[in-house]
């Protein structure tokens, strides 16, 4: 059985009387890219905040490395690293004070600040922009930015919401091939919500997520078999019963 580095166990969660997730499980485990998969209003933010920490859990158990969520919500979010679908930069400050502000909250040391912020402006390309402020840069440019901010204090686990949403399809493709490679490279457990069915690969492991109950778990393969399907997209739109896919 694979060591997980990230667990939900029969999650759920109402806002009000609005079941929003209803018996979640999903296990994200190091070095692997995980997709989850959902039209908009299956419960993907609301999963995401939960593991993050902005929503209470009011069902079921989250587990960092067996560790509940509940005993030691330090040690997950110690651990955690996200890119919400919203930017959350500062505009006004440069690539380097964003990820100096980022440090400082996490309670870096001034020398080891400086070592780690170097080696991912080096790692995302960013080392010539660190100066520039960030309204100055692109879309891509932004999310790289965001990236490595949430990778600065070595995560072993990658939340990314929705972060390709408003790049232009190039940009989307060189963004997700950096992300997949610093996952092999770092052995991050990385949990990937979209529902842009081309930033899925072969090898991913799918959760998809309908009306906040779990529709399925497994291999894209799996998925168009399950559904009979001819592609991925078409396995999407007949679980989901959704008609516009973007691709």
């Amino acid at each position: 059985m694979s060591q997980f580095s990230l667990k939900t166990d029969r999650v759920g969660f109402s806002y009000g009387k609005r079941r929003a997730l209803s018996d979640v499980s999903i296990e994200l485990i190091a070095g692997r890219i995980t997709m989850l998969l959902g039209p908009n209003g299956a419960g993907k933010s609301t999963l995401f905040g939960l593991l993050t920490g902005l929503l209470e859990l009011q069902h079921g158990e989250i587990l960092f490395e067996t560790v509940s969520l509940e005993k030691s919500r330090s040690a997950l979010l110690s651990n955690l690293g996200v890119v919400f679908q919203q930017s959350t930069l500062d505009l006004d400050l440069s690539v380097e004070q964003n990820l100096q502000y980022h440090a400082s909250l996490r309670g870096m040391g001034r020398a080891e600040a400086k070592r780690r912020i170097a080696e991912e402006l080096e790692w995302f390309a960013l080392s010539e922009r660190a100066k520039d402020s960030v309204r100055a840069l692109n879309g891509g440019h932004r999310r790289r930015v965001e990236l490595a901010r949430a990778l600065l204090h070595k995560p072993r686990v990658l939340l990314l919401d929705e972060p390709t949403v408003g790049l232009d399809s190039h940009t989307r493709q060189r963004l997700a091939e950096t992300v997949r490679q610093r996952c092999a490279e770092s052995k991050v457990a990385v949990l990937w919500a979209t529902h842009l069915m081309d930033e899925v690969e072969p090898q991913d492991h799918i959760y998809l997520l309908n009306r906040g109950e779990l529709r399925f778990s497994g291999s894209p393969q799996q998925l168009i078999e399950e559904a009979g399907a001819e592609s991925l997209v078409g396995a999407f739109n007949h679980l989901t019963n959704y008609d516009e896919v973007a691709l």
